[in-house]
């Protein structure tokens, strides 16, 4: 078969990028988000999207990448030696400096010196932007608290962006925006131009961070501290946006102080569904004609404690969409979950027809949110379904019951994808170090990670270490401190890992033998990022297979050379 001339001559995926440059797989993610002129893909699916090599090359010649420090590496050392782990505090400390307010624990003076020779050089909001991002990502590496993406914020942006009917969106001018569970002010910053904004916070720390964001951003936000539930700071607010992404499972919600709530029209929701509290809190809270958007787990959708208050929902009009978003979108799992949007009917307006199920759990999560195209569900992504389908003993809204995966040419897609497959086996094999066998154990004195640390050789941000000085390999550190030793140090009873670097130990080494094990362990991270795409490739090998045998569209082996084969097969043969 001749080589198709148009396609380019060697193509990378994003994680080739990330060893190329030698930054992490969310930086790539990064630049794909914030520069424009980053190449645009040039094969590849929507969930594996494949980049010109040539074009890449020449990206990063342009923009001098490669192991590169943010600019805030020397601001970041100095404010995890004041604050060890407790970021938000950090951040809050930053916030009020930039904008001089008051806080009861203010930057020492390297942390302050730092960040008023960074704040002269650069915009402020962009400043504390970066910052915030460095916070969300390092929590989200080390299973802190969770948080709303920024990844999560663009695609509820973009469903809550300009009228758009795949999007439930109205046409409706957006003068107010509340979020009952703001957190840092991620979702309630989502870009509306002009809106007044008000947010609910528990935590004082994180409330204080999400005011401070909309200050540096010339933006009106009132934020409020305590439990929405349990103490509505703004029982009379009717906003025309309403956006959430509310804590989960959470037993103690308040349930039975609140039994004679007004708000809950639907139903008292039952105490195992505090989510749906939330659904009916931010539904009472949202104006005549004006949508309410929640990211919610995907189980809501279908449990049998809920089926009353869903079937309500869908009785009432009120559900205008519900949308599966792709895996990796949340800081504290990679499940995939929901995006219900809610509308409350305007006087006067007709009664919908239909509840549009999406299902884009297929869409590529570093990409999307880049912009509403990205986001935009293709046909065969979507399923207008009547009331009366959904009403049934389950009232079941996951869209996966009513969209039906669509494939355009099965033989083709399958047969590239056992190729690509074929291709990761010997890149994998390749990956892998032979390793000789050694002496049993290494005859090194041993150094602390925290020593290192506090004498200013090293930068750690979350569980990622950087070596900040040329004695010290960062590869070898990284490697190193996954040893078994050190993982049980930072292995809570729970089976959390938060990285205990008061307790964690190293072997001392001269900085050649420290390269050798730093390129074993580049190879291994390596081996470890190909072989997760690997797997996710496969699966949706399997998946198709398994698609397309049912329906007719792919043959068994033996049933090709009974019954004849198409053209496609013959050509997968060969």
């Amino acid at each position: 078969m001749a080589a198709d001339e148009s396609a380019p001559a060697a193509v990378v995926t994003a994680a080739e990028i990330a060893r190329l440059a030698g930054v992490t797989r969310a930086a790539v993610s990064n630049w794909r988000r914030r520069h424009p002129d980053f190449p645009r893909p040039a094969a590849g699916t929507a969930t594996s999207p494949l980049f010109a090599l040539t074009e890449v090359q020449q990206w990063l010649d342009r923009q001098g990448k490669g192991r590169e420090t943010s600019t805030e590496v020397d601001l970041g050392h100095e404010l995890r030696a004041q604050y060890g782990d407790d970021l938000l505090t950090a951040l809050g400390a930053v916030g009020a400096q930039l904008l001089g307010t008051a806080v009861e624990q203010p930057l020492a003076e390297p942390a302050a010196a730092a960040l008023t020779a960074l704040s002269a050089e650069r915009d402020a909001h962009a400043l504390y932007a970066d910052l915030v991002e460095r916070c969300i990502a390092s929590t989200t590496r080390s299973g802190g608290e969770p948080m709303t993406t920024l990844a999560l914020e663009r695609i509820v942006a973009a469903f809550a962006g300009p009228a758009n009917d795949a999007a439930g969106a109205s046409d409706r001018t957006i003068g107010t925006v509340y979020d009952p569970a703001c957190g840092i002010g991620t979702l309630l910053l989502t870009a509306v131009p002009g809106a007044d904004r008000y947010g609910q916070e528990l935590n004082p720390a994180t409330a204080a961070i999400a005011e401070f964001r909309a200050r540096l951003d010339g933006r009106t936000a009132t934020v409020a501290c305590g439990d929405s539930l349990r103490k509505d700071a703004f029982p009379d607010l009717r906003a025309d946006l309403v956006v959430c992404d509310p804590p989960v499972g959470v037993a103690d919600w308040g349930r039975d102080d609140l039994l004679l709530d007004p708000r809950w029209e639907l139903g008292v929701p039952p105490r195992s569904e505090s989510e749906l509290a939330w659904v009916q809190h931010c539904y009472a809270h949202t104006a005549p004609g004006g949508r309410a958007l929640l990211v919610l787990p995907s189980s809501v959708a279908y449990r049998k404690a809920g089926r009353r208050i869903r079937a309500e929902l869908v009785r009432r009009g009120l559900l205008a969409s519900v949308v599966v978003l792709p895996p990796g979108l949340m800081s504290s799992h990679s499940q995939p979950v929901h995006l219900w949007i809610l509308r409350r009917p305007a006087q006067g307006d007709p009664a919908p027809t239909h509840i549009r199920m999406i299902d884009l759990s297929t869409a590529d999560s570093d990409g999307i949110g880049l912009g509403m195209k990205d986001c935009a569900p293709t046909p065969e992504q979507i399923a207008d379904v009547p009331p009366i389908d959904i009403l049934d003993d389950d009232v079941d809204l996951s869209p996966s019951r009513y969209v039906t995966p669509h494939h355009g040419d099965y033989p083709v897609e399958y047969a590239a994808l056992r190729d690509r497959i074929q291709s990761l086996a010997q890149d994998l094999l390749d990956l892998l170090p032979v390793l000789p066998a050694g002496p049993g154990r290494i005859e090194a004195a041993p150094m602390g990670l925290g020593d290192l640390v506090r004498g200013g050789l090293v930068d750690l941000d979350g569980t990622v270490p950087t070596s900040r000085t040329d004695q010290l390999d960062t590869d070898y550190l990284r490697g190193f401190l996954r040893s078994a030793a050190n993982a049980r140090r930072s292995t809570t009873a729970s089976g959390t890992f938060r990285l205990n670097a008061g307790s964690a130990q190293l072997p001392q080494m001269e900085v050649g033998r420290q390269r050798e094990y730093g390129e074993a362990f580049r190879r291994l991270a390596a081996f470890e990022e190909l072989l997760r795409e690997a797997a996710a490739i496969g699966g949706r090998a399997s998946a198709l297979a398994y698609d397309g045998l049912t329906k007719g569209a792919l043959l068994p082996p033996a049933a090709s050379t009974s019954s004849g084969m198409s053209e496609s097969q013959e050509a997968q043969e060969k």
